[in-house]
């Protein structure tokens, strides 16, 4: 973002008129699915985009800059909600604990869907779909509570060869079988509930054309401002690139950057953010 910036500064302050016009779109809501930001603009304002744009989303790459991102991983988040009955963790038997149905659930579901969908496609880092529980939790807050409920997330980022259809039907019908395994009436009431909650779901679209001008642009200024030849791949990360491609238009993702996403401590170089001020200017020039 700062150095998209200070492209168009730099060459204002020069008096260099770029052989394309050239637009900045500073948008929010990007880690929470976009819905009040880009697709809200997209849907809103589509006479802001054309077929013919080429895109630059500076939200991914590598340490060298020598790494164009061109396609992404399908997106689904998964919220499993488990409904048991509390009790004292003395007593057991009058009630039921979600909160060990969950932990089987979660169990069942990351062997289940790494065995089944194992696919492995090497344009993408990693090569591999990925299924991660990333959150969890009950209101328990005494260590001789059995909660009545528990919640558990899963972040799934799959190779766009499998439908996330499939996938939602495979954890329901999982679902099933884990309530039948813990089957219980207690005070008249069937137990446990399991209820799959899509939080976020983000088909993936076709990738941008390894031989698609921006692409070609991209590596042609790199090589001429840093002497480096680029690679080109896919990610497991969700960008604003997406939604480019959904709507046929050509986007890349790129930047020079540690990987450093969602860590303690995230950073970012002043000199990475100079050096790719130049390469942004220069795609508006070349």
């Amino acid at each position: 973002l700062v150095a998209s910036l200070y492209a168009v500064k730099a060459l204002m302050n020069l008096g260099i008129r770029p052989k394309r016009t050239i637009i900045l779109a500073f948008v929010s809501d990007e880690e929470t699915g976009s819905k009040y930001g880009l697709e809200w603009l997209m849907k809103e304002h589509s006479e802001v985009f054309r077929k013919d744009d080429l895109v630059l989303v500076p939200d991914g790459g590598n340490e060298e800059g020598t790494f164009v991102e061109i396609a992404e991983k399908s997106i689904l988040w998964m919220k499993i909600k488990v409904k048991g009955k509390q009790v004292h963790a003395s007593m057991p038997g009058l009630g039921l604990n979600a909160h060990r149905v969950a932990l089987d659930y979660a169990k069942e579901l990351d062997e289940f869907l790494h065995e089944k969908y194992n696919a492995r496609d090497e344009l993408f880092d990693p090569p591999e779909s990925t299924f991660e529980p990333t959150m969890g939790g009950n209101p328990s807050d005494a260590p001789n509570i059995a909660p009545g409920e528990h919640e558990v997330v899963f972040d799934c980022r799959v190779l766009p060869q499998y439908n996330l259809d499939n996938i939602l039907n495979d954890a329901q019908e999982l679902a099933e079988e884990i309530k039948e395994k813990y089957r219980k009436e207690v005070n008249g009431k069937v137990l446990p509930e399991v209820r799959v909650e899509v939080l976020q779901r983000l088909d993936a679209p076709a990738p941008t054309p390894k031989d698609s001008e921006i692409v070609k642009l991209l590596q042609k200024a790199i090589k001429e401002f840093r002497g480096k030849d680029v690679k080109v791949g896919g990610i497991g990360g969700g960008t604003f690139a997406a939604y480019f491609r959904k709507l046929g238009i050509p986007a890349v993702v790129w930047a020079t950057l540690d990987e450093m996403a969602h860590q303690p401590n995230e950073y970012t170089k002043i000199e990475n953010m100079v050096e790719d001020a130049k390469i942004m200017a220069a795609l508006a020039l070349l």
